[in-house]
């Protein structure tokens, strides 16, 4: 099965720049793909510098979705919004008061990813953080989701007046330009061990779980086209943490977001926005703040899910309920009530004269 690869590079565009991100690009692409896939074949899409968060996003999913392995290699700075203190991935527009808006937040990484079956997924990260961030990031690592092999350095803020290079990322490419791609952990020591003159800052190391977890059985099933054995399985891993943990526990909406996935990849738009719709009820239900990632997270989907339904009558029974929630939770995109309240004045009965 042919391997996906996704090269990232984003940093701000003048002084705020910390790190020059997209000079690994040209290393990486002297790679043949097969080699930083690890696959016989492979499809390699690049990011350099991009300016928009939702063209991330895209690329992104689109690269989440793909049946065979995936190798994300991202390079960059790492930023903390003014209003929740979320790590961002700073993007070529990105000021110190604009990352909520114009980075990529780091939980979109861990949400695209979560339904990979375990093994399928690594991510080489070369990151830099700047000086709030690097607090925070020594006590809270990134979090890319349950079934990600993570390797790679976040390094401490560069010298005043000094743009930092990412090194770890170059010594990764020149090990794989032999055309070899040893063993994960090996590239990973290998590369580490040619940074040495400069702090590696944080070491990050970390296999993808056993193929027993619960999750390889869920998505072993869509793969196969099963979706609803996958639905069932998932539903029984639902019932079984509302049991142990109760209905508005993290453990429960997990699987209820599982769920919600199931049903898009199974084409039924309507049920994966009613459900995400839930989803977001019940975390505002539980105390979370409107502007609470998981929230923003539910509701856009929901959204997104809505503009794929065909059924006239669905979309209005479930437009309006999303109006109501776009209410509360307007999400980071301007104008997202008002395509909401567009969309459903469209979908009016015509009345015949």
């Amino acid at each position: 099965m042919p391997g996906t690869v996704l090269l990232v590079a984003g940093a701000p565009v003048g002084k705020g720049r910390l790190v020059d991100a997209a000079a690994v690009l040209p290393v990486l692409a002297a790679v043949a793909p097969a080699v930083l896939a690890g696959t016989p074949t492979a499809n390699v899409v690049e990011l350099a510098d991009p300016l928009e968060p939702q063209a991330v996003l895209t690329r992104l999913r689109a690269a989440a979705a793909a049946p065979g392995p995936l190798t994300v290699y991202v390079a960059g700075q790492i930023q903390l919004d003014r209003r929740q203190r979320l790590p961002h991935l700073a993007l070529a527009r990105t000021t110190p008061a604009t990352v909520r808006y114009t980075a990529f937040p780091w939980h979109w990484f861990r949400e695209e990813l979560r339904l990979r079956p375990p093994g399928a997924t690594t991510l080489f990260l070369d990151l830099h953080a700047d000086a709030e961030s690097w607090p925070l990031l020594r006590s809270a690592p990134l979090d890319c989701g349950r079934e990600s092999a993570v390797f790679g350095r976040i390094a401490p803020p560069p010298g005043r007046r000094s743009t930092a290079g990412p090194s770890y990322l170059k010594a990764v490419a020149t090990i794989l330009r032999s055309g070899h791609r040893p063993p994960l952990e090996q590239l990973h020591q290998q590369a580490m061990g040619r940074l040495t003159e400069e702090d590696p800052g944080l070491v990050l190391a970390a296999r993808a779980p056993a193929v027993s977890d619960p999750h390889a059985a869920v998505s072993a099933a869509v793969r196969a086209g099963r979706h609803g054995d996958a639905d069932g399985l998932a539903a029984r891993w639902e019932q079984a943490a509302v049991r142990a943990h109760g209905a508005g526990s993290e453990e429960a909406l997990h699987w209820a977001e599982v769920r919600a996935d199931l049903a898009m990849l199974a084409g039924d738009a309507a049920r994966s926005c009613r459900t995400w719709l839930a989803v977001a009820a019940a975390r505002l239900a539980a105390g979370q703040a409107e502007d609470a990632p998981g929230v923003e997270a539910a509701v856009d989907r929901a959204h997104h899910q809505w503009g794929e339904i065909r059924d006239a009558a669905r979309a209005r029974e479930l437009g309006a309920e999303l109006a109501r929630l776009r209410g509360r939770v307007p999400g980071r995109r301007a104008g997202a009530l008002d395509h909401v309240e567009r969309q459903l004045r469209a979908l009016e009965p015509q009345t015949q004269f």
